[in-house]
């Protein structure tokens, strides 16, 4: 008798499946965060009449504190963020490629598939058609859907999975920021982190460093939509 796959038991519980969006549907050699860091320095000096180092120091402060940027300008200078949200995230995707197998792939998973970002759903939609993917999942929540809570607060969690009507114990989370994954873990969620670097905290079930290749294997484990 051959042994158990851990990946099927791991995942044979699962029936809904939440994605991250950047660095975790294309591969961080795309950069486009990079398009986005220069945006978001450039747009909080404008808005807080800084210069671009001190702009650039505070970009990156809010976002260790706060989770994002954006909600550290809202927590601390009350930004609207809707304007906000339209201009850092009106970059070039030209470096995005279509991924036929990572569709195929996702589209075999059993039950739910969604996109969760602390994007906006207008720039995440834009990603998923770059990428192939715009027909193979069910919703796509950005930050906006969380009343501009940002991940990693559980309240963020809380609120995504409140309006699809997901439950966590049947949930499994692919996000490349280690910190992310932490509020799933406690809510019962199996725990995927997406990076080429693998993460050694507790809530961090899972690496993939390439999740196609990881998604491949959890599919021949037994898996099918």
């Amino acid at each position: 008798m051959s042994a158990p796959d851990p990946l099927s038991d791991a995942f044979a519980h699962v029936r809904a499946w939440v994605f991250d969006l950047d660095n975790t549907l294309y591969p961080p050699a795309a950069r486009l965060f990079d398009q986005i860091e220069r945006r978001m320095t450039a747009y909080v000096a404008a808005a807080l009449g800084v210069a671009p180092t001190e702009a650039n120091r505070l970009r990156s402060q809010y976002w260790a504190r706060y989770g994002t940027t954006l909600a550290g300008l809202m927590a601390e200078h009350g930004l609207d963020p809707d304007p906000y949200l339209q201009d850092v995230h009106d970059i070039d995707l030209s470096a995005l490629t279509p991924a036929p197998e990572l569709a195929r792939l996702i589209a075999a998973l059993p039950g739910r598939r969604i996109v969760y970002t602390n994007a906006s759903e207008p720039y995440a939609r834009r990603v998923l058609a770059a990428r192939g993917l715009a027909g193979v999942f069910d919703a796509v929540y950005g930050v906006e859907h969380a009343g501009f809570r940002p991940k990693p607060e559980q309240a963020a969690f809380e609120a995504i999975f409140a309006l699809d009507g997901l439950r966590p114990d049947e949930g499994a989370m692919f996000e490349d920021d280690a910190r992310n994954l932490a509020a799933p873990h406690a809510m019962g969620m199996r725990t995927v982190h997406v990076a080429p670097a693998a993460a050694t905290d507790d809530h961090v079930h899972f690496h993939a460093p390439d999740l196609t290749d990881f998604l491949s294997q959890v599919v021949r484990a037994g898996f099918s939509a």
